[in-house]
C-alpha cells in the first residue's frame, strides 16, 4: 500500500509539474506577441508624431506671405504682376 501511495505522489508531481511548464511556454508565447505588438504600435505613434509636426509647421505658416504665394503658384498657377512666365513649348 505505501508503494501505490508513493507512485499516486509522483504522478501527481510529474502532472504539476508538465502543467506548470506548459502553463511557462504559453504565457512566453503571449508576451513575445505582447512585445511584437508593442513594437509595432511606437512605430506608428512615432510617425503619427511626425506628421503632427509637420502639420503644425504648416499651420503656423498658413497666414505667411510666403506660405500664400507658395500655394497661389502651386495650386492656382497665380504669379505676382509684372512678372515673366516662360512656357516650353517644344512638346
Amino acid at each position: 500500500m505505501m508503494k501505490l501511495g508513493n507512485i499516486i505522489k509522483k504522478v501527481i508531481i510529474i502532472g504539476i509539474i508538465i502543467y506548470g511548464i506548459n502553463t511557462f511556454i504559453s504565457q512566453q508565447k503571449i508576451l513575445s506577441t505582447y512585445a511584437s505588438n508593442s513594437k509595432t504600435l511606437d512605430e506608428q505613434i512615432a510617425k503619427a508624431e511626425q506628421y503632427q509636426t509637420e502639420l503644425n509647421e504648416i499651420k503656423n505658416n498658413v497666414n505667411s506671405p510666403e506660405y500664400i504665394e507658395q500655394i497661389a503658384r502651386e495650386k492656382l498657377d497665380m504669379y505676382l504682376p509684372n512678372e515673366r512666365v516662360y512656357m516650353d513649348n517644344s512638346n
